[in-house]
């Protein structure tokens, strides 16, 4: 895969790059978008020959196949992160955002407090608000490797009992964390102390860089699977988040009844071209794509790193996975309407605003590098030039 093919998605009608001037003020045509979590590389070929195999039949109507597509989930999950998963267990919606949303409707009441640990993605809130939850903020603490950490201690007095589930992102979005198993043990027990259902959004989970190592809330925690549900999606990992096609797993049955009967009341079916995409990519060579894929992204992340390590204050917090790199400018001593001045209007950056993924992000941004090299390294430069490096 060339993933430094220049990808022009400028008139396409991406939410990402033509939709950045409305959310920013950033032109595309002179701007760099790196905001939505969306990558511009150019699909690859097997996902490219599903499509078209679809379109060929000309049938867009009702669908068998369902089959196929539990066994490809299956499949990838056995042989990508070694958790053997059964058909009941999966229910398949309308993307990830739609299975976190369903899940916090199912399984908890208008009112009830929903733990995040944040900054955390910024859907996280917005879901919980719409539900007529409340969210109560854990914020994470950093310790001196400069890396994201759960600090269970300060969070015993942020609990307030009201608390019916906890929401997490693993790996981590906006920092790209991996969670060790020293660190999800802990969270075992803190779910278990404070009677929590457990929500692991794990759809960054193919994304991770080489010499770490993602653990799936299922085998990591498995004295909690009576309280466990774990959402996934081929979306995040080969750019597809179009067909809207995300999978809910809950493997204890009492559970999982509970969220069924929720989800049983929207018949709710899987989008045709979503199953036939996600089918392509969870197979041998959607595997060895993601195996190319996280090389290169890590290999991003490098670039931009030593970039902005010129800009004195800003500190590119360290990447274990996705292609979200997470900056703190509070060191430079600028207030963050300058900082947006200076990478919206001087730079020509639309980065995802910190102060929007919760307590802790305030003086953060959020910059997109699953793009081409080239372009990560010029919107490094644009960002020096406008900080005066």
């Amino acid at each position: 895969m060339n993933f430094d093919q220049v990808v022009n998605r400028v008139g396409t009608k991406s939410a990402k790059w033509d939709g950045m001037e409305r959310a920013f003020g950033v032109a595309p045509g002179d701007g760099i978008a790196m905001w939505i979590a969306d990558m511009d590389f150019a699909a690859p070929a097997f996902l490219s020959a599903a499509a078209q195999r679809y379109v060929d039949t000309g049938n867009y109507g009702y669908f068998t196949g369902m089959d196929e597509f539990h066994e490809a989930v299956a499949w990838w999950m056995k042989t990508r992160h070694g958790w053997q998963i059964e058909r009941a267990w999966t229910f398949v919606t309308f993307g990830l955002g739609h299975g976190i949303a369903t899940t916090l409707m199912a399984l908890t009441e208008r009112g009830d407090h929903i733990a995040t640990f944040t900054p955390v993605y910024h859907e996280f809130q917005r879901k919980i608000e719409a539900a007529g939850r409340i969210n109560t903020q854990l914020p994470l603490a950093v310790d001196d490797a400069g890396l994201y950490y759960m600090d269970f201690d300060a969070y015993e007095a942020l609990m307030t009992g009201k608390e019916k589930l906890l929401l997490i992102s693993s790996p981590h979005n906006p920092a790209g964390r991996v969670w060790t198993q020293d660190e999800l043990s802990k969270l075992a027990a803190f779910c278990q102390k404070h009677d929590l259902i457990l929500v692991s959004d794990e759809i960054h989970h193919d994304l991770v860089f080489p010499g770490h190592q993602h653990k799936t809330a299922a085998l990591a925690m498995p004295e909690i699977l009576d309280r466990l549900v774990v959402t996934c999606a081929a979306s995040k990992t080969f750019n597809i988040a179009g067909a809207r096609t995300g999978c809910v797993i809950i493997p204890d049955p009492a559970l999982r009844k509970r969220f069924a009967d929720y989800y049983g009341c929207f018949d709710i079916n899987a989008n045709g071209l979503g199953v036939a995409l996600t089918c392509a990519a969870y197979s041998p060579e959607g595997a060895a794509w993601v195996d190319e894929l996280t090389a290169y992204l890590a290999g991003n992340f490098e670039v931009f790193k030593a970039e902005l390590a010129d800009i004195p204050g800003a500190t590119v917090m360290p990447m274990q996975s996705t292609y979200l790199s997470w900056v703190d400018f509070s060191g430079t001593g600028l207030g963050m309407d300058e900082v947006n001045t200076r990478v919206y209007k001087q730079a020509k950056i639309a980065a995802t605003p910190g102060v929007g993924l919760g307590r802790g992000g305030e003086n953060f941004l959020r910059f997109n590098l699953g793009t081409r090299s080239s372009l990560v390294a010029e919107a490094a430069a644009r960002l020096k030039t406008a900080f005066g490096v």
